[in-house]
């Protein structure tokens, strides 16, 4: 059985290929949208939609990396699993994207995006873009040496948990005023969250069985 991790083959990519590989689909995907669009205004728009669905996607397999490969060990989720950091970090450029369209769109149209955003989406946004560059910062090994392994786990599991709480809000209350566009990916971040809370009530329930053995 070919293990996906430990290849040496070219693709699947691994490590920094993958990081790159992403980076580029996410831009590719974001310039033919933006193209179809005609209209620059329109165009940010596009991509801010976009750009919302690909880091979510990103974030969900950097998020259930480990839940999957203790639950469905396999090939695929051991390559998920070897790659989490790298998934997070084309998370981060997916997000950054989405950034800098958002802050084109208050640049093309003020008066639109003064109408599309709340003082109380600002706060609850910094908060998300603060928590993905403590994690994108801290996922090097130099970094994450020298904050020492307690700090690191109480930024990527506290930040982790809290963008996943982050795109049930925003995706929820955007899946109640649209459903069909929006409840898959309420769907799928549901599933993630139910995911990790599973492999990890598996691991307490492991753990207790063999302390008691």
């Amino acid at each position: 059985m070919r293990v996906w991790p430990e290849s040496t083959s070219r693709w699947p990519p691994s490590g920094w290929r993958l990081t790159a590989w992403l980076g580029l689909v996410v831009l590719a995907a974001c310039g033919a949208a933006a193209g179809l669009a005609g209209d620059p205004v329109d165009g940010a728009r596009v991509v801010i939609r976009l750009t919302a669905r690909t880091s979510l996607m990103l974030f969900v397999l950097a998020f259930t990396a480990s839940s999957l490969a203790w639950l469905w060990p396999s090939a695929m989720s051991r390559w998920i699993r070897a790659n989490r950091r790298h998934f997070g970090l084309a998370f981060a450029f997916s997000h950054g994207v989405h950034a800098v369209a958002i802050i084109a769109l208050s640049q093309l149209d003020p008066v639109l995006f003064d109408e599309l955003t709340a003082p109380a989406a600002f706060i609850a946004g910094g908060a998300g873009y603060l928590a993905i560059i403590l994690m994108a910062a801290t996922s090097f090994d130099r970094t994450a040496a020298a904050i020492g392994p307690k700090a690191w786990r109480i930024i990527h599991g506290g930040g982790a948990w809290f963008l996943a709480v982050f795109f049930v809000v925003n995706f929820g209350r955007r899946a109640v005023l649209n459903p069909g566009m929006y409840w898959p990916y309420m769907a799928l971040i549901l599933a993630a969250i139910a995911l990790r809370l599973m492999s990890q009530l598996c691991g307490r329930e492991r753990d207790v069985a063999g302390q008691g053995a």
